[in-house]
């Protein structure tokens, strides 16, 4: 069994495939998918994928990146998407200072409203973090977010940040970076991480692993990654598979 816990299959990068890519999952040992909300505009999209596919679940949030699109109008219809029966996280949502738009102090404030509207919905969190480490760990600090539970998506820290988020309980998003000849970081993030708290995660259609870099990635590839981890952390390939699947279901509260 395979927990694909971050997707973006309602992205114009699968337009030509979609329904055929996603049919095929199951017989390749993909057993559930989440796709992740990012902008208002996908969330229809990733509510009817979900709807379509058993396996499929979705997260409703808005990426920092797209937090300038939010208002209260919009924060009570997101809270209406987030009442459907597949949905099972709030996110992604956090802070990008990568890009820094739109500016900080606008991210920080709709970042926090999202926190506390899955703590009203008693929703899990699906954390985007990017140049944002401080201000990440203080905003979920503050809210209590170890009492909801949160996935540190695509995580791009290094070991002290992710001894601070595993003390609270949270899960690390391991993607296709992991396989990067320049992923050494993530690689001791991976070795130190308990796997109790690691999920398998693409990302798709971006951040393809190795041997797949620069492709279009998708749910087929989580066999690289589960596999690098498997031998970072010395232990059977299959062993990854399991753990790493009782983790997600756990978190999203999955239970088939």
């Amino acid at each position: 069994m395979i927990f694909e816990t971050h997707a973006h299959y309602e992205d114009k990068a699968f337009d030509e495939d979609r329904d055929q890519l996603l049919a095929s999952l199951p017989q390749s040992g993909i057993d559930y998918v989440v796709n992740v909300g990012s902008d208002p505009e996908t969330l229809d999209k990733i509510l009817e994928i979900a709807e379509k596919y058993p396996f499929c679940y979705a997260a409703v949030g808005i990426h920092p990146g797209s937090t300038h699109k939010l208002d209260e109008d919009m924060l009570v219809w997101l809270k209406e998407k987030a009442s459907h029966e597949k949905v099972v996280a709030i996110g992604e949502i956090g802070l990008d200072y990568y890009w820094d738009s739109p500016d900080r102090e606008t991210q920080k404030k709709w970042f926090v409203r999202q926190m506390a509207l899955a703590r009203e919905l008693s929703l899990p969190l699906i954390i985007h973090s990017r140049d944002a480490a401080n201000d990440t760990y203080q905003l979920m600090k503050d809210m209590h977010a170890e009492e909801i539970g949160a996935i540190i998506h695509c995580f791009g820290y290094g070991v002290e940040q992710a001894r601070q988020y595993l003390n609270m309980g949270f899960y690390l998003g391991i993607g296709g970076v992991v396989t990067f000849t320049n992923g050494r970081k993530l690689k001791e993030v991976v070795a130190y991480a308990p796997i109790e708290q690691l999920v398998l995660e693409t990302d798709c259609p971006y951040l393809a692993p190795v041997p797949q870099r620069g492709k279009r990635n998708s749910s087929l590839y989580l066999t690289y990654i589960a596999q690098e981890i498997a031998r970072i952390k010395n232990i059977p390939y299959e062993k990854v598979l399991e753990i790493t699947c009782e983790n997600a279901k756990s978190f999203y509260r999955i239970d088939k």
